[in-house]
């Protein structure tokens, strides 16, 4: 994204956040989690899991101690937050971020603050040694960077306090960037590290960039060249770090008073920050594109289901209504007919009429005809016989009646139909929008 103010001109987004990659991740973060019609509230009405995007990328950066990590954070942010020195001084895991205010939060409130990082939760001992620094520093782009700032590595008997190790790889498939400092004071070859990198370069090694931090210590340009070969040959001695297009800038935090001859790339990280966010810009959009398909599909489904489901249940209603009205026609209308035989036409037409009177003698002729027809001694069985068919229609029309499956309400369908409504109309129009004030502010108006 370019450094320059937006238009003038009715855009869709107007707040006082000051950058646009900024405003677009607050807008589409904000309809996720709306309390009335956000996407994450109707997912889970749907039983579909969705997460918010997160507002800002994750920086991950390690290194063996005394690399420069911290040293790094704080030239960015401009304000001095992480302790810097010789010694170890991060032993825990760091979340660096801005805020409104200054503030110090401990694990839980870290925890609290990041719900996506729960599952640090399962490695043991971690939650002791997580903190959060919120600064109100808006230097850069670190309105739009979270940095994790973890512990210094080191080998020999350096014992930490939790699994260092498999905490680093599962903070480093969860972020952006993974930044690798190796500084050429002797420790750059720490296997603990190189352990690491090379399990991170397995899962996630289009996130690493690697950087040669302090370069302005490594002595003459032909140290310099000799640290960055032994610390390319020691990676490339690692199958899974043995890459084509290996990059290694140098990096050093810039001190006026302390000129050097070094070439620093240090903007350069700063680049790839700014490249990163905009492509999460990107993705952010594109993923509420493909949650708002999601949640239009599985409403779509859960309606054409419905629909089904209704027209089944009448079927079997139907069924059910038939098995039980012959169930109880048929005997009926055989006793009856038993009863009207030893009644004479004349008593019929006094007490029927005599067009009813005349139906139910064809009626009775034809069933006592039927009757007559089955031998004297069949005729036991034929009884039994029709008694367990009728048995069997009430039994088949209960059948039927437990067979129906559930439908929506009235009022589910109607909330259903208006959460479609609510995502074509809105959000996916929100979206469209975005998107094309998004590349305003990137290409020249022939390009749109």
């Amino acid at each position: 994204m370019s450094g320059r103010k937006p238009r003038s001109v009715a855009n869709p987004l107007e707040s006082a956040i000051t950058t646009p990659s900024e405003r677009i991740l607050k807008e589409c973060h904000s309809l996720y989690v709306d309390a009335e019609n956000g996407l994450v509230k109707i997912a889970s009405s749907l039983g579909v899991r969705l997460l918010p995007p997160r507002k800002k990328i994750i920086v991950m950066i390690m290194g063996n101690h005394s690399a420069g990590k911290s040293s790094f954070i704080n030239w960015y942010v401009e304000e001095h937050i992480q302790k810097t020195g010789v010694a170890i001084e991060t032993q825990g895991f760091t979340f660096i971020t801005s805020g409104r205010k200054r503030e110090s939060l401990t694990g839980n409130a870290t925890l609290h603050l990041y719900p996506h990082f729960r599952p640090l939760l399962e490695f043991k001992g971690v939650t002791d040694y997580l903190s959060a620094e919120i600064s109100t520093s808006k230097q850069k782009k670190f309105s739009l960077v979270t940095y994790v700032d973890t512990p210094g590595l080191v080998d020999g008997d350096m014992v930490y306090p939790f699994d260092v190790n498999s905490a680093i790889t599962w903070l480093g498939e969860q972020a952006d960037l993974i930044f690798v400092f190796f500084d050429p004071m002797g420790q750059a070859l720490c296997k603990r590290t190189l352990n690491i990198v090379e399990k991170l370069s397995e899962k996630c090694g289009d996130k690493l960039m690697f950087y040669l931090s302090k370069a302005d210590e490594a002595g003459s340009e032909i140290d310099r060249q000799r640290v960055m070969m032994q610390i390319v040959q020691e990676l490339c001695r690692r199958p899974g770090l043995n890459k084509c297009g290996f990059e290694m800038p140098t990096i050093y935090i810039p001190n006026p008073q302390k000129p050097s001859r070094c070439v620093n790339q240090i903007d350069g990280v700063c680049q790839t920050i700014e490249k990163t966010i905009n492509q999460a810009v990107q993705k952010t959009l594109d993923q509420l594109e493909k949650d708002s398909d999601l949640i239009c599909s599985t409403i779509s489904g859960r309606l054409e289901k419905d629909r089904a489901d209704v027209a089944y249940n009448k079927s079997v209603r139907l069924h059910s209504f038939l098995c039980g009205a012959l169930g109880v026609v048929l005997p009926a209308l055989f006793v009856l007919s038993l009863m009207a035989n030893t009644v004479s036409r004349e008593q019929l037409d006094e007490l029927l009429g005599e067009g009813p009177a005349r139906s139910i003698s064809i009626l009775v002729g034809v069933v006592m005809y039927l009757w007559e027809w089955i031998p004297e001694d069949g005729q036991v069985v034929f009884v039994i016989l029709f008694g367990a068919f009728c048995y069997l229609l009430f039994f088949l029309a209960k059948y039927f009646a437990g067979r129906h499956n559930k439908t929506l309400t009235k009022k589910e369908r109607k909330m259903m139909t208006g959460y479609s409504d609510y995502v074509q109309d809105v959000v996916k129009t929100k979206k469209a929008k975005l998107y094309d004030w998004y590349l305003q502010q990137c290409a020249a108006e022939y390009d749109l």
